[in-house]
């Protein structure tokens, strides 16, 4: 595509920006809903059904084929495997600590794709890269308020090592999706791609709700401030999903995706405003820490 066709970068920055915020506000959306028993396996059939039927129109509208060979279809349903951990992960540490610790856990995933990398044959990061790792970790030790815990009374918070232990988990299935979307599936439409994944989803999370291995995962919301908050994470992110695979094309990702690292600082503000969730000052600076590294690595 021409660049005379991209967005002006303060339009691209902007939606961008509105798009990071909407993820974060769906999280957001999640914990209210989770806080009024609905399922979490119910929020994530109703987030991926929705936004499945809005990129299927898309992928149709466009005319887009959807034959792949076999070892294609093999990476694509692993892809959408992990993205049902991640997203079932991340939403189980949503349930049990605030929003912005956890945003900021998996924001760690950019680390873990870099070595993941390395690991598995790439190029070695650079001691500048490192550094700025370092830097990150250093951030989210902050963030994490781990002196303190180990040294306080609340070093023994079942929920927070069970919070922390699901966002660390879904950084690390993510970044193992990100290596298999950019060296397996890089030649797949980027709209097939997510369509295809969602399919698997939906499927599996719907597999697993039926299978009762979770009790309660498909309960609904137990008052009105729960539906219309699983109403408001259903709208969040299939808006904000769709908008970013329909302006892809225009936004100019390759220069502009560090503005979606705004999604945990959004999430922190979003978490004080809506939930209460208050952090003190020295986890605010990790986690601005947390994210200018983040936005320092993707540059490199």
């Amino acid at each position: 595509m021409h660049s005379s066709t991209l967005f002006p970068r303060h339009i691209a920055v902007l939606i961008l920006a509105a798009i990071a915020c909407s993820f974060a506000a769906n999280h957001i959306a999640a914990r209210i809903a989770f806080d009024h028993d609905t399922g979490l396996l119910l929020a994530m059939l109703c987030r991926a059904g929705v936004t499945l039927v809005a990129l299927a129109a898309l992928v149709f509208w466009r005319r887009e084929s959807l034959r792949l060979d076999a070892r294609t279809w093999g990476w694509q349903i692993l892809l959408g495997l992990l993205i049902a951990v991640q997203s079932f992960c991340i939403y189980s540490a949503v349930a049990r600590i605030p929003v912005a610790l956890a945003l900021l856990v998996v924001n760690l995933s950019p680390i873990l794709l870099a070595l993941l990398t390395w690991v598995l044959g790439g190029t070695a990061p650079t001691r500048q890269a490192l550094a700025i790792m370092g830097l990150i970790l250093f951030g989210l030790i902050l963030v994490l308020d781990v002196p303190e815990r180990l040294l306080g009374s609340d070093a023994t918070d079942g929920q927070w090592l069970v919070g922390i232990t699901f966002g660390l988990t879904a950084a690390a299935v993510f970044a193992v999706a990100l290596w298999i979307t950019e060296h397996r599936l890089s030649k797949l439409a980027g709209s097939i791609r997510s369509m295809l994944t969602l399919s698997v989803v939906l499927v599996a999370s719907g597999a697993l709700g039926g299978s009762g291995l979770l009790p309660g995962s498909l309960n609904p919301p137990n008052a009105m401030t729960g539906w219309i908050a699983l109403s408001c994470l259903v709208v969040l992110y299939g808006a904000a999903f769709s908008m970013l695979f329909i302006y892809m094309p225009r936004l100019n990702i390759a220069h502009n995706a560090p503005v979606m690292n705004m999604e945990p600082v959004a999430g922190m503000v979003f978490g004080w405003l809506i939930l209460g969730q208050v952090l003190g000052a020295l986890q605010v600076l990790g986690g601005l820490i947390v994210v200018g590294g983040v936005v320092l690595l993707a540059r490199r």
